[in-house]
């Protein structure tokens, strides 16, 4: 790649470490004579990133999910740096940072694309997901009937407290821990997984890379409320939620050596011991 000659950071100064990090790799971005510029709030404003080479986030995965949005639409590369606990996204370490960030800023990664989910509910009323879209009652406690409709055919209703419709890169996030698959990040399309359904036959479904789903509230005297990333809400009108693959993806850095099961294996607490023994015979 590129050497980064004009580098932004996002800085999550709750997490233990990263301030006392973001110093040391200012410090070795500055020897090196790039721009730099910093800021420790996320969600990122819009139009923060644009025209610049890299931004450096230091935190864990929500941080780097609020700066997802603006590093897709201005296709600037992230290089995150986790200081949270699972670091699914943030796949640098502390001590990796510190030992490769000169050679990073040389142009010595690559950029791995991944699919985002683009949410519209109703006019004027749409975002951009990297991980899921949840959709649940405003009221915890409510079950939600729910009907999907993919390209225009009936899939089902669901009876259940919520769906969860995942990426790839998401599908190790809720829509794990609500039973759905593990997709490789690089399969392109749409886990679609219920949480507690009242149908034990009700399992994840995945949707192929160019599907346009919608969904309509069949609930009675209820409200939905569609979260992006768990961050972020949509209002949500009488129009069904409309759910597709969005037209940008997030340029991700990563090292060249990059092993997507490698990093499922660590954070999983796999044992991987077989595997790995019979990849270094």
């Amino acid at each position: 790649m590129k050497p980064i000659r004009k580098l932004a950071f996002v800085i999550n100064e709750q997490k233990n470490g990263a301030p006392a990090l973001a110093r040391e790799l200012v410090a070795i971005a500055r020897s090196a004579g790039v721009k730099l510029k910093q800021t420790k709030r996320f969600p990122l404003p819009a139009g923060y990133l644009e025209d610049w080479d890299a931004c450096c986030v230091i935190g864990g995965d929500g941080t780097l999910l609020g700066v997802a949005r603006e590093s897709a639409r201005a296709q600037v590369p992230i290089i995150g740096v986790n200081r949270g606990s699972l670091g699914f996204l943030t796949t640098f370490s502390a001590d990796e940072a510190r030992g490769h960030f000169a050679d990073l800023i040389g142009g010595a990664f690559q950029i791995d694309y991944r699919t985002m989910l683009d949410c519209s509910t109703g006019p004027g009323s749409h975002d951009l997901a990297l991980n899921d879209v949840l959709l649940k009652d405003e009221v915890n406690s409510r079950l939600v009937r729910l009907e999907v409709f993919a390209d225009g055919e009936l899939v089902t209703d669901y009876t259940c407290d919520g769906l969860i419709f995942s990426t790839p890169t998401g599908s190790t996030a809720y829509n794990l821990s609500a039973g759905g698959p593990i997709l490789h990040p690089n399969a392109g399309v749409i886990a679609m997984t219920p949480i507690c359904p009242h149908t034990l036959s009700n399992r994840a479904v995945i949707f192929r890379e160019n599907v346009r789903l919608r969904v309509f509230n069949r609930s009675d005297s209820s409200r939905l409320l569609v979260a992006m990333d768990g961050q972020r809400n949509l209002k949500v009108s009488a129009h069904p939620v409309e759910i597709s693959i969005a037209k940008v993806r997030l340029p991700l850095a990563q090292r060249s050596c990059y092993s997507h099961f490698s990093v499922v294996r660590t954070k999983l607490k796999w044992s991987g011991g077989f595997v790995e023994s019979k990849e270094r015979a």
